[in-house]
């Protein structure tokens, strides 16, 4: 029978390590856990006294657990989980065991188990996740509020419900924007295709036939021609543009007017305003409701916009507060919050109801936001077609007509 070593977590928090006999090493894991140990490593031993951390392989393998990113809906899952197995009464140590064993994201479970020794090394549970990463700033300071507090259940319950809502948010959008993204695409390919394989066959023939050529005609020739000969010249100018776009926008006056630019643009600059202040909002309100006092709460949700416009008069806002006056005031100063989110908001304070008005802002613009994502998407696509067949229809008539007159002149 094949004999197991392993590592792992004890009922009382301690670390232990030991061997098994098992048929498998999944009727070893179900015996150790009904046994109160939440394993870390286990692996088969080929005779006792030999170490459970490494087990050898006949050929070295490649891990890119880190190019794996850790989406929201992991995080969200996870965080609902955390909360389920600490509002069951397991304690911490435990729970974090648990939770590692049932996260499938290679990466995420390798941050939970470095949470976990941290925890077990005495950290707090928001100092682990802190030095461990890939925890915002939001969610650490709302654990870190409700550990304080004692309701660490219930903070993890309104993060979990956060991080649900922006994903569904955001999943929404993409949704919407994939099948004008996909027509774009395939309508820049159509067009590449004629115009540097299909166009130049026919160019020789009308070349050959030794006539004046419609002015049309010349420029979609020279176009084509100059699109194969100076290809890498234009990608190079692209590649070269990007480049300056994100060196641009990492300086701080270039981010900022360039957000500036953002939200003066037609129809998108309202979108852009819209969702900034719907991630705001739902920030702000979920902040507060996890007992983080409002000054703090307006420092981290000034991020979520993801704006420096907006994130300075946020920062206006959090100013006004620590002098004693209201967070509406300088919103509705900026000019950049509509009046139904000040009026919101001003409500809010003066009933001491500001968590559930925030929340119903939040909800608002979220609604708004795929409502006019939906309209543009309808109004795009009609747009993206005609811009389609108009190209076709230029380089079909540019060739065409000098067919055509020269099938005339013939007959």
């Amino acid at each position: 029978m094949p004999v197991y070593a392993y590592k792992g977590v004890n009922a009382s928090g301690r670390s232990t390590k030991g061997f098994v006999d098992a048929e498998s090493e999944r009727i070893a894991q179900t015996r150790l856990r009904r046994d109160g140990i939440y394993l870390t490593e286990i692996a088969e031993s080929a005779k006792r006294g030999a170490a459970p951390a490494q087990t050898k392989s006949s050929s070295p393998t490649v891990s890119f657990d880190f190019l794996r990113r850790i989406s929201g809906t992991d995080l969200a899952i996870a965080t609902r989980q955390l909360a389920t197995l600490i509002g069951a009464g397991i304690p911490l140590i435990e729970a974090l065991s648990a939770l590692g064993e049932q996260v499938e994201n290679s990466r995420l479970k390798g941050v939970i188990g470095s949470v976990r020794d941290r925890v077990n090394e005495g950290a707090s549970l928001a100092d682990a996740m802190e030095a461990s990463g890939p925890f915002e700033d939001l969610y650490i300071s709302m654990v870190r509020a409700g550990e304080a507090g004692g309701a660490l259940e219930q903070v993890l319950e309104r993060l979990a419900d956060y991080l649900e809502s922006s994903v569904r948010t955001k999943n929404k959008v993409v949704s919407i924007l994939l099948y004008p993204a996909m027509m774009f695409l395939v309508a820049v390919g159509v067009v590449i295709v004629m115009v540097t394989v299909v166009l130049p066959q026919i160019t020789q023939l009308l070349t050959s036939l030794d006539r004046p050529l419609p002015f049309y005609t010349v420029a979609v020739i020279n176009g084509s021609n100059f699109m194969r000969e100076w290809w890498w010249a234009i990608v190079a100018l692209l590649g070269l543009g990007f480049v300056g776009f994100r060196i641009l926008v990492r300086n701080e006056a270039g981010r900022r007017r360039f957000d500036a630019f953002r939200l003066r643009v037609p129809v998108f600059g309202k979108v852009i305003r819209q969702l900034a202040i719907a991630r705001f909002t739902r920030t702000l309100s979920t902040l507060l409701a996890g007992g983080i006092p409002i000054v703090r709460s307006l420092d981290i949700s000034k991020h979520v916009a993801a704006n420096v416009v907006i994130a300075d008069a946020i920062e206006t806002a959090k100013d006004s507060i620590t002098e004693g006056s209201t967070v509406a005031a300088p919103l509705r100063a900026s000019g950049h919050f509509p009046p139904l989110v000040t009026h919101m908001v001003d409500v809010g304070e003066r009933s001491g109801e500001l968590e559930p008005m925030l929340a119903k802002v939040a909800d608002t613009y979220d609604e708004q936001v795929e409502n006019s994502v939906t309209r543009m998407t309808a109004l795009l696509e009609p747009v993206l077609i005609l811009v389609m067949v108009g190209i076709v229809m230029v380089i079909i008539m540019s060739t065409l007509v000098p067919l055509l007159e020269l099938t005339s002149a013939i007959q």
